[in-house]
Protein backbone atom coordinates (compact mmCIF):
# COMPACT_ATOMS: atom_id res chain seq x y z
CA UNK A 1 0.00 0.00 0.00
CA UNK A 2 1.21 3.91 -0.76
CA UNK A 3 1.63 5.71 2.79
CA UNK A 4 -0.80 8.97 2.01
CA UNK A 5 -0.03 10.61 5.50
CA UNK A 6 2.08 10.04 8.78
CA UNK A 7 2.00 11.70 11.98
CA UNK A 8 3.71 11.14 15.50
CA UNK A 9 2.24 11.75 19.00
CA UNK A 10 4.20 12.71 21.75
CA UNK A 11 3.46 12.32 24.88
CA UNK A 12 4.33 12.58 28.27
CA UNK A 13 2.67 12.31 31.71
CA UNK A 14 -0.01 9.46 30.14
CA UNK A 15 -3.49 9.86 31.09
CA UNK A 16 -2.69 13.26 33.18
CA UNK A 17 0.16 14.46 31.25
CA UNK A 18 0.53 16.84 27.81
CA UNK A 19 0.32 15.52 24.42
CA UNK A 20 1.53 17.10 21.27
CA UNK A 21 1.92 16.19 17.14
CA UNK A 22 4.98 16.68 16.00
CA UNK A 23 3.42 18.18 12.59
CA UNK A 24 0.87 20.13 14.23
CA UNK A 25 1.02 23.27 16.82
CA UNK A 26 -1.63 21.07 18.91
CA UNK A 27 -1.21 20.46 22.16
CA UNK A 28 -3.69 18.72 24.45
CA UNK A 29 -3.36 18.69 28.55
CA UNK A 30 -4.43 15.41 29.49
CA UNK A 31 -6.86 14.62 31.88
CA UNK A 32 -8.39 11.19 33.54
CA UNK A 33 -11.53 10.22 32.30
CA UNK A 34 -14.77 11.32 34.70
CA UNK A 35 -12.27 14.51 36.26
CA UNK A 36 -13.07 17.84 36.75
CA UNK A 37 -10.21 19.60 35.22
CA UNK A 38 -9.77 21.09 33.02
CA UNK A 39 -7.71 18.94 29.66
CA UNK A 40 -8.93 15.95 27.39
CA UNK A 41 -8.48 12.41 27.46
CA UNK A 42 -7.38 9.38 24.92
CA UNK A 43 -11.43 8.37 24.82
CA UNK A 44 -12.15 11.62 23.54
CA UNK A 45 -9.82 12.14 21.23
CA UNK A 46 -10.10 8.82 19.82
CA UNK A 47 -14.30 9.33 19.77
CA UNK A 48 -13.29 12.73 17.37
CA UNK A 49 -10.73 11.02 15.26
CA UNK A 50 -13.22 7.87 14.85
CA UNK A 51 -15.79 9.93 13.94
CA UNK A 52 -14.02 12.43 11.00
CA UNK A 53 -12.42 8.98 9.73
CA UNK A 54 -15.91 6.89 9.31
CA UNK A 55 -17.97 10.44 8.38
CA UNK A 56 -15.02 10.43 5.60
CA UNK A 57 -15.54 6.94 4.75
CA UNK A 58 -19.34 7.58 4.26
CA UNK A 59 -18.27 10.49 1.64
CA UNK A 60 -16.36 8.30 -0.27
CA UNK A 61 -19.18 5.43 -0.90
CA UNK A 62 -21.60 8.36 -1.29
CA UNK A 63 -19.32 9.65 -4.20
CA UNK A 64 -18.88 5.74 -5.35
CA UNK A 65 -22.85 4.93 -5.29
CA UNK A 66 -23.68 8.52 -6.36
CA UNK A 67 -26.11 8.94 -3.41
CA UNK A 68 -27.05 12.23 -2.40
CA UNK A 69 -27.53 13.08 1.36
CA UNK A 70 -25.51 15.08 4.32
CA UNK A 71 -24.37 13.35 7.02
CA UNK A 72 -23.57 14.12 11.05
CA UNK A 73 -21.51 11.01 12.70
CA UNK A 74 -22.04 10.72 16.26
CA UNK A 75 -19.80 8.14 18.06
CA UNK A 76 -19.41 7.14 21.81
CA UNK A 77 -16.63 5.24 23.42
CA UNK A 78 -16.81 3.69 26.59
CA UNK A 79 -13.89 2.87 28.79
CA UNK A 80 -14.37 -0.38 29.90
CA UNK A 81 -12.45 -2.08 33.56
CA UNK A 82 -12.32 -5.58 34.26
CA UNK A 83 -10.47 -7.46 36.83
CA UNK A 84 -7.22 -6.16 37.50
CA UNK A 85 -5.57 -4.76 34.97
CA UNK A 86 -8.15 -5.54 31.98
CA UNK A 87 -9.23 -2.51 30.02
CA UNK A 88 -11.33 -2.07 27.38
CA UNK A 89 -13.04 0.07 24.99
CA UNK A 90 -16.68 -0.02 23.57
CA UNK A 91 -17.64 2.11 20.44
CA UNK A 92 -21.21 2.97 19.00
CA UNK A 93 -21.69 4.80 15.58
CA UNK A 94 -24.29 6.41 15.01
CA UNK A 95 -24.81 8.50 11.39
CA UNK A 96 -27.87 10.71 10.57
CA UNK A 97 -28.82 11.69 7.40
CA UNK A 98 -30.83 14.62 6.17
CA UNK A 99 -31.61 16.30 2.51
CA UNK A 100 -32.27 12.73 1.03
CA UNK A 101 -34.60 10.35 -0.60
CA UNK A 102 -32.88 7.25 0.38
CA UNK A 103 -35.07 4.97 2.98
CA UNK A 104 -33.42 4.17 6.64
CA UNK A 105 -32.62 0.65 4.98
CA UNK A 106 -30.94 2.14 1.66
CA UNK A 107 -29.01 4.48 4.50
CA UNK A 108 -28.38 1.79 6.55
CA UNK A 109 -26.58 -0.58 3.79
CA UNK A 110 -24.30 2.21 3.00
CA UNK A 111 -23.56 3.38 6.61
CA UNK A 112 -22.73 -0.53 6.17
CA UNK A 113 -20.36 -0.36 3.94
CA UNK A 114 -18.39 2.70 5.04
CA UNK A 115 -17.86 0.88 8.33
CA UNK A 116 -15.67 -1.71 5.95
CA UNK A 117 -13.77 1.64 4.30
CA UNK A 118 -12.87 3.21 7.30
CA UNK A 119 -9.67 2.48 8.44
CA UNK A 120 -10.51 3.00 12.25
CA UNK A 121 -13.57 -0.09 11.80
CA UNK A 122 -10.84 -2.06 10.29
CA UNK A 123 -8.66 -1.25 13.03
CA UNK A 124 -10.56 -2.24 15.23
CA UNK A 125 -13.14 -4.99 13.79
CA UNK A 126 -12.74 -7.94 16.26
CA UNK A 127 -10.60 -6.19 18.58
CA UNK A 128 -13.50 -3.81 20.54
CA UNK A 129 -17.13 -4.35 20.88
CA UNK A 130 -19.13 -2.22 18.10
CA UNK A 131 -22.31 -1.02 17.30
CA UNK A 132 -22.89 0.87 14.06
CA UNK A 133 -26.72 2.77 13.54
CA UNK A 134 -28.61 4.90 11.58
CA UNK A 135 -31.64 7.09 10.69
CA UNK A 136 -33.20 9.38 8.43
CA UNK A 137 -34.40 12.87 8.99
Amino acid sequence: MQTLYSTEAIVTGGRTGNASLKDSHLKIHMVAPGSDKEGNNPEQLFAMGYAACFDGALAAVKQVEKAKFDSTTHVSVDLLKGEGLDFQLAVKIHVVAENTALTADEFQALVEKANKVCPYSKATNGNIDSAVTSEVK
